[in-house]
C-alpha cells in the first residue's frame, strides 16, 4: 500500500491542495480515473441509505495515524453525516503493529464527533479481503442486512473484483474526488493504548510472503457462509 503522509497546515486551502496531491496519487496507483470512480460512487450510493459502511484499516505506528487511514475515516464520516448509513464497521486487526486498526480508527472517529454506539470494530481481520469479509459476518451477527465499501478507489476496484458476483448486497463508495478535495481534515488526539493488543506477533513472522499473498486474494476465507 502506499504510504503519504501529509504536513500540517493552519491553512484550509493550502492542507486542501495536499490532500488534492493524496488524491492524484492513488488515482495514479489505482488507474482509476476520477471520472470512473465518480461514476461508480454515482451508481451506487443510489441503493444508500446502507446499513454499515466497511471501513478497512491501514498499518498504525503508535505516533499518528497512516495518511490513507485518515481519508477513509474522513470519507467514512462524510458519508455517515450525509445519512447514507446508519452505522460504521472500522476493520484491522493488529497485523504489522501492535495495534488493533479497527480499534484504531473507532476511536479516531469518536474523538471527530461521530455516535460511538453507531461505530464498531472488527479485529480479526488480517487481509483486504477478510476486512470485507469478517465485517460482513460480524454485520450479520447485528443484524444488518446491507453493506457497503467505503474506502479509496485501488481498495475499492480490488474488492468489487472479488465480491461483485458473490455478495449482491454488498455496494462499492470509492473516494469522489471532488468531494473529498471539499471535505476539512482533523487530527484529533486519541489514547492509542486503549486499542494495544497485549500479545502481538507481526504476520511477517507468522506468514510467509505466499502466506499473505493467499490471505490477501481470499484464500482464507470461505465465501459460502457470506
Amino acid at each position: 500500500m502506499l504510504k503519504i503522509f501529509l504536513p500540517s497546515y493552519s491553512k484550509k486551502g493550502v492542507f486542501q491542495n495536499s490532500v488534492l496531491l493524496v488524491l492524484s496519487l492513488l488515482l495514479i496507483t489505482s488507474c482509476w480515473s476520477p471520472k470512473k470512480a465518480k461514476k461508480i460512487f454515482e451508481s451506487q450510493i443510489t441503493e444508500a441509505p446502507f446499513d454499515a459502511l466497511i471501513v478497512p484499516g491501514v498499518p498504525y505506528n503508535g505516533d499518528g495515524w497512516d495518511t490513507i487511514m485518515k481519508l477513509r475515516v474522513h470519507w467514512a464520516q462524510y458519508l455517515f453525516e450525509q445519512k447514507k448509513a446508519t452505522h460504521i464497521i472500522f476493520s484491522g486487526s493488529a497485523v504489522y503493529s501492535p495495534y488493533y486498526e479497527g480499534k484504531i480508527m473507532r476511536q479516531y472517529a469518536i474523538a471527530m464527533g461521530l455516535p460511538a454506539d453507531k461505530l464498531f470494530a472488527e479485529i480479526q481481520a488480517e487481509h483486504s479481503v477478510e476486512n470485507v469479509y469478517y465485517s460482513i459476518l460480524k454485520g450479520k451477527e447485528l443484524g444488518f442486512k446491507t453493506f457497503a465499501l467505503a474506502t479509496d478507489p485501488y481498495q475499492n476496484y480490488f474488492m468489487k473484483d472479488v465480491f461483485d458476483k458473490r455478495v449482491e448486497y454488498l455496494y462499492f463508495l470509492p473516494f469522489d474526488y471532488d468531494i473529498m478535495s471539499s471535505i476539512e481534515m482533523v487530527d484529533p488526539i486519541i489514547d492509542a493504548e486503549k486499542s494495544k493488543a497485549s500479545k502481538f506477533v507481526p504476520i511477517t513472522e507468522r506468514e510467509s510472503k505466499w502466506q499473505r499473498w493467499r490471505g490477501t486474494t481470499g484464500k482464507n476465507v470461505d465465501f459460502d457462509k457470506l
